[in-house]
């Protein structure tokens, strides 16, 4: 309360308090009734100067005005019925206190009763049990304001706290690099680090925790943004402060955006390859505007041709080619086969405009909340479920629980048997849930009204098609590392354009530069190294194929090789020059012969590494021993032998 005998009061306010207009006052002032001073735009009259009366009344209303207005309609009504019953309960025991000669003890004794429910039996049902140091809190807080029962609110303010923290410059700095770290220490480490530190730097007298706490918790709540920023990082504030843009999916129709993503499903499925159990990956595209899956596809990892295939499913189901495709920012959803390099992707050839979403953002995606149900609808129903995490998973997987695993065998389906009960889960789920986006329709219905004329899946497949660009080498074009060959390629050595479908790989379409169809070249198994000993029939005759093609082709080079030459008549000697005469060239041609049978028979080490190698050689020599005549005859009998020299009649036609 402010000093009265230097304490001023306006024309107006006296005017309010004595009930008269503000001219009577003035017309006071001008018959030397106060003592007054001028103020900027009007009089100011000294309080000591008034009636006693009036004087008292300036008091009461000044003691009124520091009081705190309490702001009641934003206090639920239990709590105005809880600090009432505190205020009667505070009221009760200064009363009784106040008949006593030893105020101390008979406090203590009032409330012993009172909280063995002996006496005030209804302000005990609302207050309950109090002790002793929370009655004298409550009746200081009277006090402070005056009987004022708003104080006894429970985190009540009265209008706008501008009392500032207690807390020094340097404590509050100390604090606040505890609390705003990413490691996110709680608020009473991070108090109990705070004090550690100061000490260590001589601050002495020091707030108590309260004050800290109270600090920390009026920050976080002014300085939300600056808290989660800091705490968790950019994608918490994007999650949980700054606002959200609503979309307006009403102007879409079935099939203009679809929306694709990649999920770890929950289960386990058999591996085609090792039969051991993984959890396999879905990748779904979903249609923006009736919110139901439109095409999927389920592997083992998301990759490229899983990608490709859950969108040619999707084209497929919708009737029509998409105008835009939503999906994700992944590796797998960005490659070369998609976008454009150097020969156009995929979406350039389908007409598809791709749209990709923002790293960490998966709110952005629709599609997550349809997998959110596909997980708490579907994948927990199987019998082979994982759970989503570590809290979450199964009994019968965790250590041992014998029990649980003798009740709940795992049955572990294979991929192919998911795929038909997810078939026959999302059929249920299109015509049983209602459409976010089109009221008063089911998902189904929706997807079925937009659904296009359908696609020719020959021309989709051939869009679809990868295109690069390869060089041909001996065994052919090498792409994945499988070499594919046609007799087409034979001789050609520019660079080619290759057409593959992820969704087929046994054969290639190869073309030139130019846009010239070549061939379609087929993918080169390898052979049994020993076919004709330990191989099956279909070794036997893919070595016999490949064999026959291997003569075919050099026999095709040898004759193109000699109608070359018949046509620029190339055997004509280039120069004409004195030859020496028969004989003497007999001798020099002879010479030769034997100098280079002689360094043949020093080069041989007399290893071979195939048997038609060691039976060209001797049919070369001019003389064979008896052993080397019985091999001979040995291996004629072979089916190397009728294979490689012999024709379907068994007559010999490449070793005349």
């Amino acid at each position: 309360m402010q000093n009265l005998n230097t304490d001023w009061i306006t024309t107006k306010e006296l005017a309010e308090i004595k009930g008269i207009s503000e001219r009577a006052v003035r017309k006071s002032i001008a018959k030397n009734k106060y003592v007054v001073r001028k103020s900027s735009k009007s009089y100011e009259i000294l309080v000591t100067s008034l009636e006693e009366s009036v004087r008292k009344k300036v008091t009461e209303r000044r003691e009124k005005s520091t009081a705190p207005v309490p702001i009641s309609y934003v206090v639920p009504e239990d709590q105005k019925k809880l600090a009432l019953a505190k205020y009667d309960l505070i009221k009760k025991w200064d009363e009784f206190r106040n008949e006593k000669k030893n105020k101390t003890v008979a406090g203590k004794d009032f409330l012993e009763a009172y909280n063995n429910n002996c006496i005030c039996e209804e302000l005990f049902i609302w207050v309950g049990k109090v002790a002793i140091g929370t009655i004298y809190e409550w009746h200081k807080k009277l006090r402070e304001y005056n009987g004022d029962w708003h104080c006894l609110i429970n985190n009540y303010t009265f209008g706008e706290k501008t009392k500032k923290t207690t807390l020094t410059e340097a404590e509050q700095s100390e604090l606040l690099k505890n609390l705003l770290h990413p490691n996110q220490l709680n608020i009473g480490k991070a108090i109990k680090y705070t004090k550690m530190a100061l000490a260590q730097r001589g601050f002495t007298n020091l707030c108590c925790d309260l004050t800290y706490r109270r600090f920390a918790n009026n920050y976080k709540a002014e300085h939300y943004d600056v808290w989660v920023e800091a705490r968790e990082g950019n994608k918490a504030l994007h999650d949980k402060v700054l606002p959200y843009i609503t979309r307006d999916v009403s102007k879409l129709e079935v099939g203009d955006v679809i929306v694709g993503d990649g999920h770890r499903l929950a289960f386990f499925v058999k591996n085609p390859y090792t039969g051991n159990p993984v959890r396999p990956t879905l990748v779904a595209y979903q249609d923006w505007k009736s919110g139901g899956f439109v095409g999927f596809e389920m592997m083992l990892e998301e990759n490229t041709q899983c990608i490709a295939s859950a969108l040619r499913n999707s084209i497929i189901n919708l009737g029509k080619v998409p105008r835009f495709v939503y999906q994700d920012n992944g590796k797998a959803f960005k490659a070369k086969y998609f976008m454009e390099n150097g020969i156009s992707g995929l979406f350039t050839n389908l007409g598809i405009q791709p749209i990709y979403a923002k790293p960490y953002n998966a709110k952005a995606k629709p599609i997550e909340r349809l997998f959110r149900e596909l997980q708490d609808s579907f994948e927990v129903m199987l019998p082979s479920y994982t759970g989503t995490s570590i809290v979450k998973k199964p009994a019968q997987l965790k250590r041992n629980e014998q029990l649980h695993k003798e009740l709940f065998k795992l049955n572990i389906p294979t991929i192919e048997q998911v795929i038909l009960v997810l078939d026959a889960w999302l059929q249920k789920y299109h015509y049983e849930q209602p459409c976010p986006h089109v009221e008063g329709k089911t998902i189904g219905e929706v997807l079925n009204f937009g659904r296009g004329e359908g696609v020719n899946i020959e021309t989709l497949d051939d869009f679809m098609m990868v295109r690069e660009i390869k060089k041909i080498q001996r065994n052919g074009i090498k792409f994945l590392k499988s070499d594919y060959y046609d007799p087409a390629l034979y001789g050609y050595k520019k660079n080619v354009i290759i057409k593959y479908s992820l969704f087929n790989l046994s054969s290639i379409k190869v073309f030139k530069l130019s846009g010239e169809f070549i061939c379609e070249a087929k993918r080169v198994e390898p052979i049994n190294p020993i076919a004709n000993y330990m191989g099956a029939p279909k070794d036997i005759e893919d070595l016999k194929q490949q064999t026959k093609m291997k003569k075919q082709l050099e026999k095709r080079t040898e004759t193109e090789f000699v109608n070359h030459l018949k046509r620029a008549q190339i055997h004509t000697p280039l120069l004409t020059m004195n030859l020496p005469e028969k004989q003497e060239s007999d001798e020099i041609e002879q010479l030769r012969f034997e100098i280079k049978k002689e360094a043949d028979e020093e080069n041989f080490n007399g290893i071979f590494k195939n048997k038609y190698e060691k039976y060209e050689y001797l049919l070369k020599k001019e003389e064979l021993t008896k052993d080397e005549q019985e091999w001979i005859e040995e291996y004629k009998k072979t089916g190397e032998y009728e294979l490689l020299y012999c024709d379907e009649n068994s007559k010999e036609v490449l070793n005349a």
